[in-house]
């Protein structure tokens, strides 16, 4: 379970949920037509160790990400969130938005594949093993951005807009923030802090993505909760790492805040592309893509 001042790295608790997300992103790339095809995952899921290497083998049967009724509804759900995302930024770069904010980076890799302008920097925040994991396993591999990309080294239980300015943020300068697979790791009071932190230093054209998750009905989490001997990132291990708390709408916040907000289902989102939500996960219990919805924001 959590605990106040956790620390983690690519390998154990929050952070070893960036190799499961890369795991899924690797395998969605195999689709016959992928929704989104992320290079880069694959990379750091073979540098992550043989376990992982043998999960995209298929010699890893008893993996999480193979599990009936869990794993291809997380692989469909993240290669969606992965396409609205990278639609997020192409729209920022059309907007002439040249400053980029990844908050809790983890293995995110946009830095490295998207078409960034001439003058685009993005600022990565993440703690340091996870950031150091991703520099080094690109580099290795030969990758290098194609922006000038800078590490924001800070817990974002802390300081973390002094943090960014001091690597060079610019307030006054628009910015496009990706708020992706981090708000339930966050308790409901801290998810209002960081909204009001991005609001602080938001120059007017800015924008703002945010995955958001409903709490899982009480009842499958405490069934989650009670599985025992959970391994690494099964879905009683995430269970274990997540705040199961109900948070305010981010739409809502920022509509509120004089922002310009849209928000939509990502089963909604799957189905306009003609795409189920994927297998249910418990029985007659929805898939977890029905609890979240997908927020964009701009500051007029």
């Amino acid at each position: 379970m959590r605990t106040e001042g956790d620390a983690w790295d690519i390998n154990t608790g929050v952070g070893s949920t960036a190799l499961f997300v890369a795991a899924a992103r690797a395998l969605a790339a195999r689709e016959a037509e992928p929704l989104a095809v992320d290079p880069f995952a694959e990379v750091f899921v073979r540098a992550a160790g043989p376990e992982w290497a043998e999960l995209l083998d298929g010699t890893a049967p008893g993996h999480p990400l193979r599990e009936p009724g869990f794993g291809p509804a997380f692989v469909t759900f993240q290669a969606a969130r992965t396409e609205y995302f990278d639609d997020y930024f192409h729209a920022a770069i059309a907007a002439g938005v040249r400053q980029i904010v990844l908050l809790a980076a983890g293995l995110d890799a946009r830095a490295y594949r998207l078409p960034w302008p001439d003058g685009t920097v993005v600022y990565e925040l993440d703690r340091a093993p996870v950031l150091r994991f991703k520099r080094e396993t690109l580099a290795a591999n030969g990758d290098k951005p194609r922006a000038e990309r800078r590490e924001v080294v800070v817990d974002l239980r802390e300081d973390w807009p002094k943090a960014l300015r001091g690597s060079g943020f610019d307030p006054a300068a628009p910015t496009a923030w990706l708020v992706e697979g981090l708000l339930p790791y966050l308790p409901a009071v801290a998810v209002d802090r960081l909204y009001a932190d991005i609001e602080a230093i938001s120059a007017p054209g800015s924008r703002v993505a945010i995955e958001q998750m409903d709490p899982l009905p009480d009842q499958v989490h405490a069934a989650l909760l009670a599985r025992p001997n959970a391994v690494a990132n099964s879905p009683a291990d995430w269970a274990r790492l997540i705040y199961n708390e109900r948070r305010g709408d981010a739409a809502d916040w920022f509509t509120a805040h004089g922002w310009r907000a849209e928000r939509i289902g990502l089963v909604d989102y799957l189905a306009a592309r003609g795409r189920g939500p994927g297998d249910r996960p418990d029985g007659d219990q929805p898939p977890v893509s029905a609890l979240v919805s997908l927020v964009t924001a701009i500051h007029p």
